[in-house]
């Protein structure tokens, strides 16, 4: 494809390049990485928080790239496309240069549950017919593979690469998560969206946005610069920031359609709580449905509500969806029963590593527990150190014992996490072997008991240093689970 057919049209700074003998550059590919240039292809200088790129536009070229994007001119010996933002010219150049996607894409973004809502999207969308994939957290998820990943959005590149290969493969709808940074820095750019939603705000990444608006800010970008006009905006309504997300979607021409208690698209009425589902009673317009949601916790009701509303505005009959969710199965590590003891007390692995979510799942687990709340949790190290301690007060509040253990300590010292934890959660018990950790917590579980084990979901590593060692809650639940049967 020619490098003019790649970029021109978007903006106006490069138009006068993209008229001369640089718009007839034949491009065999793109890529921000310079070790992966080959010969023929666009180079993406991008500036991040440890290097410049555009100190890799001489390798890049040396390596057989012809043209390079960059936020600056430079003299390197090709032609050098200056924009005010290389990142978003990047990923608009990789939708043209894959081209096919899915027809029908949504995408949601919030603080917590957008696995969940991926997952569950996807879910109803197969059960009402249509060849559906998933792309987030956990990884990709299509009638044809289910490949295990770590980036919730990923590089704008292997973004569209991927998008092309699911319409090669027949997927007609796809759902992924919008995280704050890929939002920020363009990776959904290009992406053809029919529909989104947003779930809820709390505290994270405080470590990469300087203010919890900017971290929303950044989420909104979804709504207000990446959603064409009139598409739905699937709300959550009852988040303290709800009324910000609908106000954005609003002054940004979407049609704003809310779920949950003050819903008025979906609205939940009752709920009944049980061990390992739920009973919702739910109104769409002037039909009323009574729901069994297979799923343990309030917050799980919503994901199904944000589900249920991004399908229902992307063509789903609202029976068909509601009847998916009663055959809905959880996404990994999110209030995932890994097993029970013999007295029958479940133990659950949840993927909370930020204060709302370890909040939401502790006090999901209460109202079916008659004994006592046991959570095993930490904090990632090179991470937003403010919530460590928000975390531990969560745990001392709503659980009755709490084991403070490692997470991926990465470069930090184990021990001054865990200290930073410990020091607002009075009367934790500290083990810093998260295996160990795991193990005597099962120990401790009598009849009428819940474990959580929460922090890690469904990773299959640890990170120390700059190792990554395998790792598994799952596994070493079940460990000690078979340990105490036997």
């Amino acid at each position: 494809m020619k490098l003019r057919d790649l970029v021109s049209g978007y903006f106006p700074e490069i138009a006068e390049l993209m008229a001369g003998p640089a718009g007839d550059l034949e491009i065999t590919g793109l890529s921000s990485d310079s070790r992966k240039i080959k010969p023929g292809m666009l180079f993406a200088a991008l500036a991040g928080s440890k290097a410049d790129g555009a100190g890799y536009i001489g390798d890049a070229a040396a390596r057989g790239a012809v043209a390079a994007i960059a936020g600056h001119s430079a003299d390197v010996g090709i032609p050098v496309l200056s924009v005010s933002n290389p990142r978003r010219l990047l990923a608009l150049a990789a939708a043209r240069f894959y081209g096919a996607q899915p027809e029908t894409m949504v995408a949601v973004t919030g603080t917590a549950g957008k696995t969940s809502v991926a997952s569950f999207t996807r879910q109803i969308w197969a059960h009402a017919g249509h060849p559906a994939a998933q792309i987030g957290t956990t990884g990709v998820v299509s009638p044809t593979r289910n490949d295990y990943g770590s980036l919730t959005t990923p590089d704008p590149v292997d973004l569209q690469k991927l998008l092309s290969e699911l319409a090669a493969e027949g997927v007609t709808h796809a759902a992924m998560e919008a995280s704050s940074h890929g939002l920020d820095q363009s990776r959904l750019d290009g992406v053809r969206l029919a529909a989104a939603g947003f779930t809820n705000l709390g505290r994270d990444h405080m470590d990469y946005h300087p203010t919890i608006e900017e971290y929303m800010a950044a989420k909104m970008r979804l709504f207000d610069t990446l959603m064409p006009k009139g598409a739905p905006a699937v709300i959550f309504a009852d988040d303290a920031w709800s009324e910000e997300a609908i106000r954005v979607a609003t002054a940004s021409g979407l049609e704003v359609r809310t779920v949950g208690r003050r819903g008025d698209y979906l609205a939940l009425k009752r709920v009944e709580h049980f061990r390992h589902k739920q009973m919702a009673e739910i109104h769409f317009k002037d039909q009323i449905f009574e729901v069994d949601i297979p799923l343990a916790g309030d917050f799980q009701i919503s994901n199904a509500l944000v589900a249920a509303g991004l399908a229902m505005s992307t063509g789903v009959p609202a029976p068909v969806a509601m009847a998916a969710l009663e055959k809905l199965v959880g996404a990994s590590g999110r209030l995932e029963l890994v097993g029970q003891t013999l007295e029958g007390a479940p133990a659950y692995v949840d993927y909370a590593h930020k204060p709302d979510a370890l909040e939401n799942v502790l006090t999901s687990v209460r109202p079916f527990t008659t004994g006592r709340v046991i959570v095993v949790f930490g904090c990632g190290g090179d991470r937003d150190k403010g919530k460590r301690p928000i975390m531990g007060e969560v745990a001392t509040r709503l659980a009755d014992v709490v084991i403070v253990t490692d997470d991926n300590p990465r470069s930090e010292v184990p021990a001054v996490v865990r200290s930073e934890i410990m020091a607002a959660a009075p009367g934790a018990i500290e083990i810093g072997d998260r295996a160990q950790a795991i193990r005597a917590a099962a120990l401790m579980l009598h009849s009428g008991d819940t474990l959580i084990v929460a922090g890690k979901g469904h990773e299959e590593g640890q990170t120390i240093g700059t190792t990554v060692l395998p790792f598994s809650d799952h596994v070493e639940l079940r460990k000690a689970l078979e340990e105490l049967k036997s």
